[in-house]
């Protein structure tokens, strides 16, 4: 059965991903170290990691597998999950897939290098705007689909 996992801190298409997983029902897994209120949704559970850095990202790369879908924008969660089975979208739509994360994440290590030998270089990526919200939903209701077909 296809389960879809959020990494749920800082996530701001929640509300958006538990419309599609109810429409669609999928069971769906709110992960976080705390904050969130109990979803009311039955097919909503929340799972409460303990504190610490990457303890969420733990868990759920413990957890997923091949049908399942993870929404993250975190590039080595990704990389982890997709290397376990699963399906793999970002918050704003984007689709990572085995071919394309190793250079996702290439590119954030040189970022994180750049920040690292200039701290007045200013990073920083597009506002997250209706646009984004709207092919979040479209690419979501689509992996959930062809997960829960293939599962």
């Amino acid at each position: 059965m296809t389960t879809l996992y959020i990494d749920a801190d800082a996530c701001p298409v929640k509300a958006e991903a538990e419309r599609v997983a109810t429409r669609l029902r999928v069971p769906m897994v709110l992960v976080c170290n705390g904050g969130l209120r109990m979803p009311a949704n039955p097919l909503v559970t929340l799972k409460i990691v303990a504190e610490g850095p990457d303890e969420a990202d733990k868990w759920i790369a413990e957890q997923c597998g091949p049908g399942d879908v993870v929404v993250t924008s975190d590039l080595p969660l990704a990389d982890r999950c997709l290397k376990a089975g699963a399906a793999v979208i970002q918050h704003d739509g984007e689709v990572l897939t085995l071919a394309n994360i190793g250079p996702r994440l290439a590119t954030r290590d040189l970022m994180q290098d750049i920040r690292a030998a200039d701290p007045f270089h200013q990073g920083g990526g597009k506002a997250f705007g209706k646009a984004d919200r709207s092919y979040f939903l479209q690419s979501l209701d689509r992996l959930l689909t062809t997960a829960a077909k293939s599962a």
